[in-house]
């Protein structure tokens, strides 16, 4: 991501948010936190009491009055729109693209590259992922075409952490943990595989979507500790609740979706909850739009240990030991490459029921379906 004077931004044609369905879902019932409540007198412990419940039982919260003003969020999608436009030669040119065989993540995933679970239909998916605006990722992918909004992507990529950073806070008050315990585990200034998204999902023929199980995104976790999704009109995403069924995420307007990663769960020893998620075909009256979405992905930093936190809640409750912390740690950047890996680096979205993954001693069931 080498340094430069940024150019006078062009004009971006404005994307258009679609109209949300009018098919009656089987929607989650999702917790919305009015972050703006924060710096208000007791705003934190106020906000943690209402955030406890969703983050232990379905991982899945929305947040309104983040601070984001509506014309940024639009200009971020207008930004996206642009570069999907591109030629896929030029999205995909050499040293654009991540690097799946060592878990780099950074950079651009092309769709219409892989198989899915077995069959001869092509995965839709395609993303850009764009790195902290830190002197330890001046080298990695940042295409040509993002020069101009260098400023602003930047920008929109801080405030992105310093939000997540809040949440932090209100899960290590939960925790009973110091304020800033993971606040100051996820620092923008320190290396991470943090990365602000781009994405979308190319519509694909019902015959194709009925021979994968309507598949666009397959059942997992994620890697990270926190994602942000600015909230998405194009139904699809569900999550699996504890009692096995499938629902979908409903939009907020104005809202951030957020959700917990695999990393804080092992923190927490499973009480903040990594929930399985997928993104399946969407609604008739939408199944026909390219759905891009904004997201920013929360990872721990490059050198931090992922271990049971200290937390005296989680003593209470018997689900650390007193020695629980003292166990052999794996660091953030170990995890989540290896994961992505794991993921990524194979020639077909297999199948993964049943599976797991495993990096040291932590584990998943790698998908839950």
């Amino acid at each position: 991501m080498p340094s430069a004077v940024s150019p006078e931004p062009a004009p971006l044609p404005k994307w258009q948010r679609p109209a949300k369905t009018a098919q009656d879902l089987p929607w989650a019932d999702i917790k919305v936190i009015d972050i703006g409540k924060f710096d208000q007198p007791g705003g934190k412990k106020q906000l943690a009491e209402e955030l406890r419940q969703a983050v232990h039982e379905t991982g899945f919260f929305s947040l309104t009055n983040t601070g984001f003003m509506p014309e940024e969020v639009q200009r971020q999608y207008d930004i996206g729109q642009g570069f999907f436009n591109l030629a896929v030669e030029d999205k995909a040119r050499p040293g654009n693209t991540c690097d799946f065989s060592k878990g780099n993540y950074f950079g651009y995933r092309s769709a219409h590259q892989k198989k899915v679970q077995g069959t001869e239909v092509l995965d839709i998916v395609e993303s850009v992922n764009i790195a902290k605006f830190i002197p330890k990722y001046a080298n990695e992918p940042f295409h040509p075409f993002f020069e101009p909004f260098r400023h602003e992507i930047e920008d929109f990529s801080r405030r992105s952490l310093e939000l997540a950073s809040k949440v932090f806070t209100l899960f290590s008050i939960i925790l009973e943990l110091p304020e800033d315990y993971f606040s100051s585990r996820h620092a923008y200034e320190s290396p991470s595989e943090d990365h602000l998204r781009y994405m979308g999902y190319h519509p694909r023929s019902l015959a194709d979507d009925q021979k994968v199980s309507n598949t666009w995104s397959r059942a997992h976790t994620d890697f990270g500790s926190l994602t942000l999704l600015w909230s998405q009109d194009v139904a699809g995403l569900q999550i699996k609740t504890s009692s096995g069924e499938w629902r979908y995420v409903p939009p907020v307007d104005g809202g951030i979706v957020c959700n917990v990663g695999d990393t804080l769960d092992f923190w927490s020893a499973g009480y903040l909850k990594s929930t399985t998620h997928r993104v399946v075909r969407p609604p008739e009256d939408q199944a026909h739009l390219f759905r891009q979405g904004l997201f920013y992905f929360v990872r721990p930093g490059d050198d931090v240990d992922i271990k049971p936190a200290p937390s005296p809640l989680l003593k209470r409750l018997g689900l650390i030991s007193e020695d629980a912390e003292n166990a052999e740690p794996v660091t953030g950047l170990q995890y989540v490459r290896e994961r992505v890996k794991n993921y990524h680096h194979h020639t077909d979205y297999a199948d993964m029921k049943g599976k797991r993954f495993k990096v040291g001693n932590l584990e998943i069931e790698d998908e839950a379906d």
